[in-house]
């Protein structure tokens, strides 16, 4: 099975068990810490380029399980996310897994959170090195295993 295969079946299991747990992933902290980690997987190389910007927004907005909250709400905060990236990425970074850290006595958030990123770094069929750089980060600051991710 080639890489893109086997990526693309990874998110659409991924999706199929978020859908899931959907009615359990409605809290703040939630909404929050997905759209800090669709930031900082949107700028892993350090930078943001508008196509991609528009092309995570647009999977934010059409998410069945971010469908909890408002799109115009979510897109306010992944837009406020990358901004803080784009002022300072070193501090914007801190800023941004203090955020996602809140989910952290919540493993289903926790790892709903962790399965977004692996689902918005492998939209474009390219999960690349530093996405799941990452994602591995996060998966740390959440104190939940990589392996459990395949990472």
């Amino acid at each position: 099975m080639s890489l893109w295969n086997r990526i693309k079946d990874s998110t659409q299991n991924m999706q199929s068990q978020l859908i899931a747990k959907k009615n359990d992933l409605k809290s703040g902290a939630f909404r929050d810490a997905s759209m800090a980690m669709c930031a900082l997987v949107s700028a892993a190389d350090g930078s943001v380029d508008p196509a991609e910007r528009q092309r995570v927004a647009a999977l934010i907005s059409t998410n069945e399980v971010l469908g909890n909250f408002p799109a115009d709400d979510l897109r306010q905060r992944f837009e406020g996310y990358l901004d803080k990236l784009a002022a300072d990425f070193d501090f914007g970074k801190v800023s941004l897994m203090q955020e996602i850290a809140k989910v952290k006595k919540k493993p289903a958030e926790a790892r709903a959170v962790v399965q977004i990123g692996i689902i918005i770094g492998g939209a474009d069929g390219d999960f690349d090195d530093d996405e799941k750089q990452v994602v591995r980060e996060v998966c740390y600051a959440l104190d939940l295993p990589p392996a459990e991710f395949d990472l």
